[in-house]
């Protein structure tokens, strides 16, 4: 009884430690879009993302003492990759809005921007829906910008949408669109190279703030996932009132991203 006894518990004892060992092996899952983003995300030729984005995913997770992968995902079928449960966390650049907390849930947002309208020096463009009477406007899809491009000035100007931010720059520099609106600082290292230069492109000015802008960008997660979103608040609480934070954002950005909230 004592030997049959004995063995029972080392094999609990086995399963125990084996089930510790697992959960301690898998690690935290973070999507980025697979398409550049800079300077939020750049996938490097040896497969290292650097950027904004892919720096503050190392320090929380540092700080949280996880073991963190990032995994690369086309920007559209990102949300459907965190349902599906082939990432955990989506930390791109993804702002908080009414309609997609209505599929997922956000931490609290670790950064904000504004959304800036983008043309030829020579070209004349307002904010107002009037002032787009005849433009033709790119926008990336399944973007904020994009919702609000849909809202005022579809109908109005020639609205093209396009698979990824490249996309639209290249457009706008070959002269096949007259003006896009993006995210301000998403954009920035765009507005200084020397294709855009040489295009007279400069940010024409902001968009007045609109509900569609969402409330600053989160991490998105699957609303089960309660106590992984607790420990993610937790962590960006404590970055944002650190001198990391500023470290970190200084590398890409002349202002000042901290969220207003």
């Amino acid at each position: 009884m004592k030997k049959s006894g004995l063995a029972s518990w080392m094999a609990g004892a086995v399963m125990l430690v084996a089930g510790v060992a697992g959960a301690q092996a898998d690690p935290i899952r973070f999507a980025l879009a697979a398409e550049p983003y800079p300077p939020f995300s750049v996938r490097q030729p040896d497969g290292q993302w650097t950027g904004f984005e892919p720096d503050l995913i190392r320090k929380l997770c540092a700080d949280m003492q996880a073991e963190c992968v990032i995994e690369e995902v086309a920007w559209d079928g990102i949300i459907p990759a965190l349902l599906a449960k082939k990432v955990d966390v989506i930390f791109n650049s993804m702002s908080i809005t009414e309609e997609r907390e209505k599929q997922i849930s956000f931490s609290r947002p670790y950064y904000d921007s504004p959304a800036v309208i983008v043309a030829p020096e020579a070209v004349e463009v307002g904010t107002k829906p009037e002032a787009m009477k005849g433009k033709s406007i790119g926008v990336q899809i399944s973007t904020n910008n994009s919702n609000y491009v849909k809202k005022y000035y579809e109908g109005i100007a020639d609205v093209r949408y396009y698979d990824t931010q490249d996309a639209v720059n290249s457009d706008l520099v070959a002269g096949r669109i007259d003006l896009m609106l993006a995210d301000g600082l998403g954009v920035a290292d765009f507005v200084k190279s020397a294709d855009a230069k040489s295009a007279g492109i400069v940010v024409k000015g902001e968009v007045p703030y609109d509900p569609v802008f969402g409330r600053g960008m989160g991490a998105g997660l699957r609303k089960e996932d309660q106590a992984l979103r607790a420990r993610i608040d937790d962590a960006i609480g404590k970055l944002l009132a650190s001198e990391d934070y500023k470290t970190i954002s200084a590398r890409y950005f002349d202002v000042s991203v901290a969220p207003k909230q």
